[in-house]
């Protein structure tokens, strides 16, 4: 098993690694996918032969709640339907851990169930908050799972400035399945995967 990081550099470089993807122009991505909820783009990643995708979206609510419902926590294995399991293996400081998570099966279980161990780290940017992460090589692999891995991943969550009760939120997301899946699968999951995780939050706030 490899030993845990120190949190405080690697929360330090995880957060300015998404804040320059949050300044990358709107010209350098490709839209994948929109729909009432959320808009999806994409461009290469620079950290692995898949890509970066950039989701954004307007939600009716006030940003504290919207990250609680994000960042690791009870929230959030009731509203996702992706996620089927999640553990908090250890935390740091309120606003950092690290959690094990697994996912769903997706299209017909072309993509098979997946586990994760990522870094998560919950900050403050400019009026709202950013809640990021990245995957470690961390703890046993459990039978049954593809350990995927997690390349800087984040999401901004920023009060409208004409509506502070609601919330702009943009996440950035590259996930790495891992295992022999056609770039195609992996690329529909992804898009889709990303406006459902709107339309799902959006439902979980109202209720």
């Amino acid at each position: 098993m490899n030993l845990l990081p120190n949190p405080a550099p690697l929360a330090s470089k995880l957060r300015n690694t998404l804040v320059r993807y949050h300044s990358i122009g709107d010209g350098e991505w490709r839209e994948a996918k929109k729909t009432r909820d959320a808009t999806v783009w994409r461009k290469p990643s620079e950290e692995f032969s898949g890509y970066l995708y950039k989701a954004q979206g307007v939600v009716e609510d006030v940003t504290n709640r919207v990250v609680d419902h994000i960042c690791p926590g009870p929230y959030r294995l009731d509203w996702d339907s992706l996620m089927t399991s999640m553990d908090v293996m250890e935390t740091f400081e309120e606003n950092c851990c690290v959690m094990r998570y697994t996912t769903a099966g997706q299209l017909w279980n072309i993509i098979a169930p997946r586990e994760f161990v990522d870094f998560s780290y919950t900050t403050s940017y400019e009026d709202g908050l950013l809640t990021c992460g990245i995957s470690l090589d961390y703890g046993e692999v459990r039978p049954n799972f593809v350990r995927g891995f997690n390349h800087p991943c984040g999401w901004f969550c920023v009060p409208l400035k004409d509506c502070p009760s609601q919330s702009l939120l943009t996440g950035y997301i590259q996930t790495e399945l891992r295992g022999m899946l056609p770039e195609s699968a992996v690329d529909t999951a992804m898009s889709s995967t990303l406006a459902n995780f709107y339309s799902d939050l959006k439902k979980a706030l109202k209720t």
